[in-house]
């Protein structure tokens, strides 16, 4: 029994982070020319096949093409963009009864973020035309204003959770 004792007492509980700490994911180590790891988080999820490089470099020349066109801080640019596309409400799909609902539920702050990387990314790649590099910049500088297809997508997700409010005692 002697055993199992140090074993519980080898088991320390970990602290909570505070609020205001935003962890985006781990092992990830921040970008060399940013030190921001929200930008290698987009830059991960901008990778095919494993071409970091390719990504990186596709990145930060958006980067300097937002810096050359606002002549601001581009990666304000990029934070602003993220945080406007982020949705705070989305529906999923629940049965109950035999009849399919379209349940409006709140978006953990996780999945906001990896919504939001995801419809800058479609909308980006959905331009067809102008290099990636332009079409991307393009993009952070819309949804920093507040338009471009990512914020599109993101009013017609809140508008669907709008009209399926009288559902939501649906959400257990």
């Amino acid at each position: 029994m002697a055993f199992m004792r140090k074993k519980r007492e080898e088991r320390k509980e970990v602290p909570a982070l505070p609020e205001h700490i935003r962890v985006t994911g781990r092992g990830l180590k921040p970008d060399p020319r940013f030190n921001d790891l929200l930008v290698t988080k987009f830059i991960n999820c901008m990778m095919y096949s494993g071409q970091r490089g390719k990504s990186q470099n596709l990145f930060y020349e958006a980067m300097d093409i937002v810096q050359k066109r606002t002549n601001g801080s581009p990666l304000e640019v990029f934070h602003a963009a993220l945080d406007n596309v982020k949705p705070m409400v989305e529906v999923k799909s629940r049965r109950v009864g035999g009849a399919t609902w379209q349940v409006p539920i709140e978006v953990s702050r996780k999945r906001a973020q990896s919504l939001a990387i995801r419809w800058i990314l479609e909308a980006t790649r959905g331009k067809k035309g102008r290099p990636m590099a332009e079409r991307l910049a393009g993009e952070f500088m819309d949804a920093q204003k507040k338009e471009g297809a990512a914020i599109t997508k993101r009013e017609n997700t809140h508008k669907m959770a709008e009209a399926n409010k009288a559902f939501s005692h649906f959400a257990f």
